[in-house]
Order: C-alpha cells, then structure tokens, then sequence
C-alpha cells in the first residue's frame, strides 16, 4: 500500500510507536539515538515561520548508517528529514518522523585534488571548513551564501543554494559533479549526467513528457530555484540526473557524498559599493553591468541600513566585487552612478560585506523595534524586470499596509525581504495568505520564480501551480513517486504540500502564565539564522556562542536555547513549564556572556532569558532549597564581603572549603584583599571639586583594589577630581547573573537610596522627571558592573525613573577621560598589549573610546574577542571547569600565547584577570594600571 497519499502530519508519530522506533533505531545504527524531550525540541524549527514536532533523531556516522536508519523508519511507516545547519527559510528541514542530523558525524572533507579542482565531502560539512581547506591552493567553493559559517553542503544541494558570487559560479547545482544518495527504499546510487544514476521508470517519464518540459519553465530566470528542475533531465541538456536532484529538499533521497567543482579565488578582489538615488535606480542599472564580468551585484537600500558609516552618497547601493583595480575603474566609469567607493583592503572589504551578510537578521527588526518575518524571501525575476518588480512590488506592501526592506542579489534578479506580517492572530495570518497569494501573481507576471535562492518548503509549494500550471505540478508528483514511491522522505515538501497558512511556529504562545508567555514571545524572536553556531576558533570583535564553540552541540547555542524556551512555553513537547529539566541543563552552560545581545543579528538576549528563567526554576520555599548551593555563596558574594571582608580568608583556609562553597575543587578561590579600595579613599584628602563618582564596584572594592587606587591616579592626573558614593553600593550583577531577581531589585533599590535619594550622581534623561541633584557621572571601572547598570537596572526596575537616569550617567573609565578631560595627554607606554576585550564591553558598553585611549597611550595591536571563559560564578561551578578552560583556548589563551614577549596584557575585567592568573603564568592588568605606571615613571 501507498503512503505517499497519507496524512503526513500523521504518520509514524503516534507515542506508543516511540519508544519501540527508537528501540530499533538504537539497534540498528552505530550513531547517537534521542527521542529525548530535548532533542525534538531542539529541531521543531528551522529558520522559517513553520514548525513540525519530529518523533526523535538520528545522528549517523556514515552512509551505512543513514541506509539503516532509513530501513527501520520505512519498516515503521516513519518520515524522514535529513537536516543539515537548520538554516532553511521555507520550512522544509522540520519534519513528523525522525530527523536525521547529518552534522555531528557527517561533515568531513574526504579528499580535495587541487589539479582537477574538484572535493569529495559529507554532506555535514560546513561550507566555511570547505573554503578554508581550499584557500591555500587559490581555490573555492563559488555558491557562498551569508550564512557560509554554518550551512552545510547538504543543505545548500538541498535548496540549491546560490549566494553573492552567483552572478560568477553559479549556483550549486552548477558546482555539483556527482552525488551519492540513499533513497527511502534503500536503493544506494551514484548521480551523474547522461542519466547516471536515474531510479527505475524515471527517464521514461520524462521521455513521455518532453514536450512539457521544453515549454513550462520560464526563460532567462538565472535563479530559478522553485519545483524540481526537470528540464535538466532533457536530452538537449545530458540528462543530467545530479543537476535535477539539486534543490529537491530531501524530498528525493538522502545525501551521504558530494563530489563538487572549485574555482579559482580572484587574484586582488576589489569591491566597488556605488551609491544610486533610490532601489529603482540601483536595480535597473544593475543588468548593464553584467558585461563587465563581475563576481558580485548586491543590493540594498537605505531603509536597511539607516545611518551606515563608509557607504557613498546614495539612497541604495550596489555592492559589486571584481577581480583587480583595473576592472574596478572601468565599472565604476561603466557605471553611470551618484557616487562610488572602491575598497581594495581586505580589513574594509570584510566591514562592508559583514553589513550585508547580517541583512537577513537586521531586517528581521522593523526600525521601530517590531517584528518582521521570512514568509516571501527570496522571489526571483529576470534581472532586466527586477527595477520595474520593486516598484510593484513595494505598492503592494503599501496596499496591504505591511513594511519590508528588499534587499539581494541585484544582479540575477533575486529579492530577500522580511515583512511585518502579524503571524500572531488568526486575522493576521489570514492577510499573511492574501499578501503571498498576491505577490505570486506579481512575481509570475514578471516571469519570475517563487524561490530564488531558499526553495519552497511550507512558505511557497502552494502557490507553485500559479508558476508551473497544474499540469507540470502534477509532474513534479509523479517524479517524486518515482524516487520516493512510499513517500516517506520529506512528506508535505514541494508536492502534495500543506497550506501555507497552516503549522506556523507562532500558535500556542499564549495562556495564563503570562511571564511564561513572555519569555516564550522573547524566544519567538530568534528565526534561526543560526549566527551563533559558527564553530570555533573564530576571528573578529565578536563573542556569540563561547559555548556552543566549546561544545559543538546546538542545546548550547543560543538558537538552541530559544527554541527550548520556545518549545517550553508551547507546552507540547517540553511539559512542566519553569521547572523544565531540559531547559535548565541547556541554560547551566550559558556563560551570560551577553554576546547574543549585540552578535545575534535579531538581538536575542539570553542572558536575561536565563535569569528569568533560574529565578522562576528556583521559585518557592522547595525552590530555594534545591538552587546550587553556588548561587548563594558566589550570588551573594558582595554581602558577604560587605559582612566579613578579609575575615573570609580564613574560612576559604580550611579543609573542603570549596566544597562547602559549592565551587568546583579545580579553582582557587580569590583571596580578599588586606584594605578595601574604599577604605584606603577615605583615609586621603583631596581638595579638588568632584567631576565624576567613581563607582567602587564589589570585585574593585575587596578583592582588585589595586585598580581603584590606579584609576583615582590617572583620573585626577587629567585634572578630575573624584568622588564616592556617601554608602555602600552594587549593581545587583552576581544576583541576576545567578537568577535571584528578587534579591537583585532590593539590592538595586538600595542603591538607587545611596546615590540619589535627591538625584545626586545621576544624569538627567530626557523624557524622565527632574530630580534635583548635581548630576555627575558614575565610572565604573568593571565593565561586567558597567553593563549591569546600563541595562539590567532599567530592566528590571522600569518605574523607577532613577533607574533609568543612573544608567544614563554610567561611562567606563576611557570615555570619562575622553569626555571630561578632552585636552588631557596620557603617557606614551609605547608598548604592545594583547588580551582580550570583556565580552559585555563588546556587547553593551562599546569600546570605541578605549581603542582610542590605547592609540593615544602609545599601546599597539588589537585585543581578541570571545569571552574568556570564566564569566563570574560560571567558571567557578562544579561541572564547568572544562568549558570555562575551552572558551578561553578559543581566542583568549592563544592571543596570549602569540603575543610579543614584551606584550602587556590588558584585562578590564576582574574574571578575565582570574582567569589569566589560573590557566597562565601572566598577569593581565586593568588599563587604569598601565596608565598609572606610565604616568609615575614619568614623575620619577
């Protein structure tokens, strides 16, 4: 019997079939097996709107294994996806059945032969990993879509990926030369051309059917990327059985090898951005640039990039890239633009494209903080109609009064675009169906394509008649047939499809457990772009996933993270709400590094979302009881060195005093220091009017005073006097970073009662009521406190107006001295510094003017990025030594491994100096240190 006619929402994911599916799977295969609650949470979503709850998954380690798991799932009636990066925008890498991760074992490099400029991989391969074992022979994979540092080449012959280049290599399936599959039924076969490869029957059919093939696919569409491309199956075009597989969204069989084409790197790539009045005008021109032989036309309007630095004048440009100055001077003489940049240094290059590649995140935020979504992302029309399809196109947005932000590959015609549908509401949805209803028929009528570049999925399969006409549509069906004749391999995809109105990832966030429905939304806005899956080590600023880099397993991403907050607040896979198990273990190896908040294109903030969570978790008098017993001693560390100060050296002296603290034993706990910083500023006199109060941070204060002694230095050297605050004061960090919110909105409120019981030492803010006072800044020489300030307070205490004015007053130590002593001249250190700069200076404070405030101070070459590992309590914990010493083998220990021997190491923050004193034989020191040094040996 036929299951190709079944439900497939319905097949194979009933649970008194579970257990005994995964009983055979986990006999069956050599690879990893989880039906857990966890896993599937884990792989409900792709980056679509769409959302499918698989029975389980399975991780091969080879080609036998996916044979043998395909075997037992079709014993069992199962569907099956096989999953690459999780990146695809149409729906179609969720799944009912078993999802197969084809990452985890299955992404090596079998061999690459330069000569012949050909690579044999896995089909988990990530591209990046492929590019970087090419590069040193001058070659490259040339499909290279923005997400390069996480999609898989699986995934991208899956969709028939495209990219930036394709205007000069094409797109996967040109870069493809044979495949080997393993379809539902078993069969093991190798694709090529002159119909190599081709299941039984079908060559017959598309031999019946020739005289549809020739004439139902439209002309002159480079990027025609919807339905199967059966036209290649054409004797006219070699039967060409692997290029007719591309794009087939593991509907057709499953990937287990890939023989693909390289291509030489260019030798100088320059790229020439040219400004044009508005998107119109940049589309239009960019057909007539094609002759020129570029490597890249991409577009994009101001809309999306609303006061970009380094862009030329122009209401949209055309990022073009060519191979050599040469070819860059007679585009731009070609060009006939407004204006033109050409950018030959590689360091600029990378900033310009880097606002590019984050489009699909950045459009995911409307400009005034709302909500916009994939749902019609990627269409594609010929590139000579793609001026006039904008123009119709953005008239249609404004007749169904939505917002998107078109941007793409001008120069084959192709459009990404995010909209603010409400996907929230059955009405919304209604008009999310009229507007796709309606923008297909636009984009037909211009001869277009569906999909340009991510396939159809749940978004499009649809509408793929109003394309192809049912007759051709029909043929799609008999192929898949053909393939897949049970129907078991990504059901519901490309044929025989579900509404695309139906199975949204947006039902369910709602009930009466409001703070859960919240948290729930919050995690709603990663759409899975995947940004934070990059593997490690990486380069650059950033710091998003320090985690996941550590342990390569998606729980610990934080896209991982969101979907189980998601699926938590859902309630169908992950049950019991806050006091979710699966949660909890995924969020214990979240670093609250703060990194997603600026890294993560769509701003995800799991740092808050993990103190709301452990908050919540530990709720209750049982609660209490059961939080690490680390939460109270590390939680409540600035109590209990207010109570106790050095008098805690002692107890930390006796025998199983980490165990007691519940700190792991591979740690040595800081010592507190014999004088406070605030106790040695109390005992000096100074008769200079405060410009600033200094904030004597907890970490400053009792356990680094050194530095607060150092910065009170340097600061009255530029001429400043300071100031502290009139009683005891903290941010609340080490209570919100341990989930104790409670604690951490008193401690907050009392010091709002120190500092401006009548305003003093606030900032006055526009918008809030007036307190008198004399409105000094706080400098907080702790970026982790400085951050803490900037935007927990005000988060978490919105009613209090001086909640917010305080956190306007807050500068780190180098923008005080740059704003309030402009004209000061540091020391000239003339000296290397290597280091690393704090994850949550990198992620909220910026550090602008402490790059500055290096140069000027004669301190040469750029910290690294990452987090260091340690991040507070987190690396002091039982059960996370090992990833605290992974993250900082990531960027911070080989930066100082590589550093010059005379390097000094700058270190702001008081865990990256722990975590240098515990791994190394360093010392990292706070910039306010050097500085000081330098302006004593001057003295002297």
């Amino acid at each position: 019997m036929r299951r190709a006619r079944r439900d497939p929402g319905l097949v194979g994911t009933h649970q008194e079939h579970a257990s005994e599916l995964a009983a055979a799977l986990r006999s069956a295969v050599a690879g990893e097996v989880d039906f857990s609650a966890a896993a599937r949470a884990l792989t409900t979503m792709d980056a679509s709107n769409y959302r499918r709850v698989p029975a389980g998954t399975v991780a091969p380690r080879d080609a036998a294994d996916v044979a043998a798991a395909l075997e037992v799932c079709r014993a069992h009636g199962t569907p099956v996806v096989a999953r690459g990066g999780g990146t695809s925008i149409g729906g179609q890498a969720t799944g009912t059945g078993v999802v197969l991760d084809l990452t985890r074992h299955m992404g090596g490099i079998v061999s690459l032969d330069p000569e012949e400029r050909t690579a044999v991989v896995g089909p988990g391969l990530v591209l990046d990993r492929l590019r970087a074992a090419a590069r040193p022979y001058g070659l490259t994979f040339g499909p290279d879509p923005s997400t390069h540092s996480r999609c898989t080449l699986g995934g991208m012959i899956g969709n028939n990926a495209c990219g930036a280049h394709s205007v000069a290599w094409g797109t996967t399936a040109d870069n493809v030369r044979s495949l080997d599959v393993v379809t539902y039924r078993g069969a093991e076969l190798t694709l090529g051309r002159e119909g190599r490869g081709a299941p039984p029957g079908l060559r017959e059919l598309v031999g019946r059917n020739l005289a549809l093939l020739r004439t139902g696919y439209p002309e002159g569409l480079p990027r025609r990327i919807s339905g199967y491309a059966l036209d290649a199956l054409l004797p006219e075009r070699g039967v060409d059985v692997v290029r007719s597989f591309c794009g087939s969204e593991g509907t057709l069989g499953v990937i287990t090898e890939a023989t693909v084409r390289l291509v030489p790197l260019p030798a100088e790539p320059v790229l020439v951005v040219l400004g044009y009045a508005d998107e119109g005008a940049a589309a239009d021109a960019a057909p007539g640039l094609l002759e020129y032989g570029p490597l890249t036309v991409e577009g994009m309007a101001a809309d999306l990039v609303p006061g970009a630095v380094g862009l030329p004048r122009g209401g949209a440009w055309l990022f073009v890239e060519v191979d050599g100055p040469d070819a860059a001077r007679r585009l731009v003489r070609a060009a006939d633009a407004l204006d033109a940049a050409v950018v030959r240094d590689p360091a600029g290059q990378r900033a310009l494209w880097r606002i590019r590649e984050d489009a699909a995140g950045t459009a995911t935020r409307a400009l005034d903080g709302g909500e916009a979504w994939p749902g019609w992302e990627d269409c594609a029309v010929p590139p000579a109609r793609l001026g006039a399809y904008l123009r119709e196109f953005r008239g249609l947005l404004a007749e169904f009064g939505l917002r998107g932000i078109p941007y793409g590959h001008f120069g084959d015609g192709c459009v990404h675009v995010r909209i603010d549908f409400d996907l929230w509401t059955e009405q919304g949805v209604r008009h999310f169906r009229r507007f796709s209803e309606a923008v297909a028929d636009l984009v037909v009528a211009h001869g277009g394509s569906l999909s340009g570049e991510h396939g159809d999925g749940r978004a499009r399969a649809e509408l793929l008649p109003r394309m192809y006409g049912e007759e051709l549509v029909g043929l799609f069906g008999r192929v898949k047939d053909v393939w897949d004749p049970d129907g078991g391999l990504n059901p519901g995809m490309l044929v025989r499809p579900g509404r695309l109105d139906e199975g949204l990832r947006f039902g369910g966030l709602s009930g009466t457990d409001l703070p859960l429905v919240e948290v729930g939304r919050a995690a709603a806005r990663c759409v899975g772009v995947a940004k934070c899956r990059v593997e490690g080590p990486s380069s650059g600023p950033g710091v998003m996933c320090p985690s996941y880099r550590a342990t390569g397993e998606e729980r610990h991403s934080t896209r991982g993270r969101a979907r189980l907050l998601h699926e938590m607040a859902i309630g169908e896979v992950i049950t019991d709400g806050w006091r979710s198990e699966e949660v909890r273990e995924a969020l214990d190896l979240c670093l609250s590094c703060k990194g997603c908040r600026s890294d993560c294109p769509v701003g995800v903030d799991m740092a808050a979302y993990k103190a709301e969570f452990l908050d919540r978790h530990y709720a209750g008098p049982l609660g209490l009881l059961r939080r690490p017993r680390s939460h109270w001693t590390m939680g409540w560390l600035p109590h209990w060195l207010d109570v106790f100060g050095r008098g805690l050296n002692a107890g930390l002296r006796l025998p199983f005093a980490a165990r007691l603290a519940g700190v792991t034993p591979e740690r040595a706990l800081p010592r507190v220091a014999e004088a406070s910083f605030t106790s040695w500023f109390a005992e000096r006199a100074s008769d200079r009017p405060p410009a600033l109060t200094l904030w004597p941070d907890t970490f400053t204060d009792h356990l680094s005073p050194e530095v607060g002694r150092a910065a009170v230095r340097v600061l009255e050297d530029a001429g400043l006097g300071v100031a502290l605050p009139e009683g005891r004061v903290c941010c609340g960090l080490t209570y919100v970073s341990t989930g104790q919110l409670g604690a951490a909105r008193r401690v907050m409120r009392r010091t709002l009662d120190v500092l401006v019981p009548s305003g003093r030492g606030a900032g006055r803010v526009p918008g809030v009521p007036d307190l008198p006072g004399d409105g000094l800044p706080v400098v907080v020489l702790e970026p982790s406190c400085a951050a803490t300030l900037r935007t927990d307070l005000p988060e978490l205490l919105p009613d209090d107006p001086r909640a917010a004015r305080l956190a306007a007053s807050v500068r780190t130590f180098a923008e005080a001295l740059e704003e309030l002593a402009p004209d000061w001249a540091p020391p000239r250190l003339d000296r290397p510094v290597t280091g690393q700069t704090h994850c949550h200076q990198h992620a909220v404070l910026g550090d602008a003017a402490d790059r500055r405030l290096r140069a000027r101070a004669g301190l040469t070459g750029d910290l690294a990025g990452g987090c260091c590992g340690l991040a507070g309590n987190f690396g002091f914990e039982p059960g996370h030594y090992e990833v605290s010493v992974a993250c900082a083998e990531d960027r911070l220990l080989p930066a100082l491994r590589d550093a010059p021997p005379d390097a000094a190491v700058l270190a702001d923050g008081f865990s990256c100096r722990t975590q240098i004193a515990d791994l190394t034989d360093g010392r990292g020191r706070h910039v306010a240190e050097l500085l000081a040094e330098g302006i004593d040996k001057a003295v002297s």
